[in-house]
């Protein structure tokens, strides 16, 4: 099987290389559109010999065809991850890798064909979010093999899930330059970022910075999860989760009414159940709790992405009134409280506690407002479009060498494409320590560097507006990750922030101070299109 995979990847390659056509043979109309990409001779190849296009195509349809062209390309790539899975029994590492690519390929599967249904219909802010995730699963997919990468079946399909990635990225940024300029395609041109000057959705300033909606105050429970298992009540919140029909409509929900307690499982709510809602009785009252972690060294067969205490991957998720964390520690690493890939998360009065990487916003758009989280490294991360809201942001200690000073970052956002339609936006957030750091802090600040996020990825995004900036947050502002990684193309942005870590006066040369007019790119309505699937509130 692993031979005959070869030959498949060898004969695609051999395939694109043969039918290269030159630039005079390919249609003035594919050269100009492919202009828009960041890899334009793989666009045009891939292109050219496209029995779908006719000869004169118009816009619309060489993006409908560069999305083909990654569609038909992710079949194979899911059959090769497949051979990998079928070959890997007893290698533990090898075979987790490959059940994480296959769902995460699946779900890139999904979310291509939600782009593919979007863009008849116009809806090309929903299409970008889709194929954004989509570019997002199959890098995920790249980068979880890395890991696993013994056999030369694994490094074929690495190798071949690069190519697929980039015919993703060239789809994705001819869909950018549409929704932009629209049909006229001498105006598109490479992927452009707020680091060279480019906005979106820039006009208005700050005025619609303060939309207000969150989770329905008035929901009535489908269900109802009791620690005591009484009458009536599940004694496990995932037995809740199991009870949810599968793919609800759009407004329909299914409401689970968590009473006060602490639950102590791993909970998973599944693709196909969608539009569910966790209500709890307030934070400390209601909690679920986990201890799963990858440790260090790393566990065979552990990821981050599987120590989530609660991991959502169903459309629609709210949550209300509870506590998830993650209770490992810092010795334990990377160890996740919560992670979200449910398009349309919202999420209010919620409490997150862990250490490191506590919040994991991986994917689409995610509204979190009135929360608390805490944890100490890139304990807010992921390539998701997220707005915290009036949130409560804290730097808690760690277990280890506590009082010989520790560094922090709050946040470590992944975006690989400046494509990408995802960021992290704080509006009117405190960022500041628990009062046990305080405590450390004050008593000597000098070994306590704490900072506001560093680019996990390439293309990281994170911007903080009207937030409350406590003392523990260093002058510099933002840290690096490993030397000059990212910090040409990376975009850290503030507005108008607060308190005595605001100062900007000694912030990196590689952070900006937003303009006041683009302020409003970074609004609920603007980033995530909250006014169109957030509930409103007076």
């Amino acid at each position: 099987m692993a031979s005959l995979l070869f030959l498949s990847v060898l004969t695609l390659t051999l395939y694109f290389s043969l039918f290269s056509a030159s630039a005079a043979s390919i249609p003035p109309e594919i050269h100009q559109a492919c202009k828009a990409t960041r890899y334009p001779e793989t666009c045009e190849s891939s292109l050219a010999q496209s029995a779908r296009l006719p000869p004169k195509p118009t816009p619309l349809q060489i993006i409908q065809s560069s999305i083909r062209v990654s569609s038909e390309n992710l079949k194979t790539a899911q059959s090769m991850v497949k051979s990998i899975l079928d070959s890997s029994a007893g290698n533990l590492n090898r075979t987790t890798a490959a059940k994480n690519c296959m769902e995460g390929l699946h779900n890139s599967e999904y979310r291509i064909s939600q782009t593919v249904d979007a863009l008849p219909r116009g809806k090309m802010k929903d299409a970008r979010v889709w194929m954004s995730a989509a570019l997002l699963y199959q890098y995920g997919c790249w980068s979880g093999l890395k890991y696993a990468n013994d056999t030369q079946l694994v490094n074929q399909t690495m190798s071949f899930l690069n190519t697929l990635v980039g015919y993703s990225s060239n789809a994705l940024s001819m869909m950018v330059s549409y929704d932009v300029f629209g049909k006229e395609t001498g105006s598109w041109g490479p992927p452009r970022t707020e680091r060279t000057g480019f906005w979106e959705s820039g006009g208005g300033g700050a005025t619609e910075l303060g939309f207000k909606g969150g989770v329905p105050s008035d929901l009535p429970a489908d269900v109802t999860v009791c620690k005591d298992g009484s009458k009536g009540c599940y004694k496990t919140v995932q037995e809740a989760v199991e009870a949810a029909p599968e793919n609800l409509p759009a407004g329909k929900r299914f409401v689970i009414r968590i009473k006060a307690g602490v639950y102590e499982e791993t909970v998973r709510v599944p693709f196909e159940k969608r539009n569910v809602v966790f209500l709890g009785d307030g934070m400390g009252k209601t909690v679920i709790t986990g201890s799963l972690n990858v440790g260090q060294p790393a566990k065979p067969g552990i990821t981050t992405h599987n120590t989530a205490t609660v991991g959502v991957d169903g459309d629609g998720f709210m949550a209300s009134g509870l506590t998830i964390q993650n209770t490992a520690g810092s010795e334990g690493h990377q160890a996740v409280a919560f992670r979200s890939d449910s398009d349309l998360t919202i999420i209010e009065n919620c409490e997150f506690i862990g250490n490191q990487d506590t919040l994991y916003a991986h994917s689409l758009r995610q509204f979190y407002k009135s929360c608390r989280i805490q944890g100490n490294v890139d304990f807010i991360f992921g390539n998701s479009a997220s707005i915290f809201q009036n949130c409560t942001i804290l730097v808690c200690p760690r277990e280890v060498n506590a009082d010989q000073g520790e560094t922090n970052t709050v946040t470590a956002h992944g975006r690989t494409d400046p494509s990408q339609s995802t960021g992290f936006v704080f509006q009117n957030c405190l960022i500041n320590g628990t009062e046990e750091y305080m405590a450390s802090y004050h008593s000597n600040p000098e070994v306590h560097q704490n900072f506001l996020g560093r680019p996990w990825k390439e293309y990281s995004r994170t911007v903080f507006i009207d937030c409350n900036l406590g003392a523990l947050i260093k002058p510099e502002g933002w840290m690096p990750w490993d030397g000059e990684f990212a910090l040409e193309t990376l975009f850290y942005g503030e507005f108008q922030n607060s308190g005595p870590g605001s100062n900007l006066s000694q912030r990196v040369t590689w952070s900006t101070r937003i303009p006041a007019e683009h302020a409003n790119t970074y609004s609920v309505q603007n980033f995530i299109q909250g006014d169109q699937w957030i509930p409103t509130s007076s």
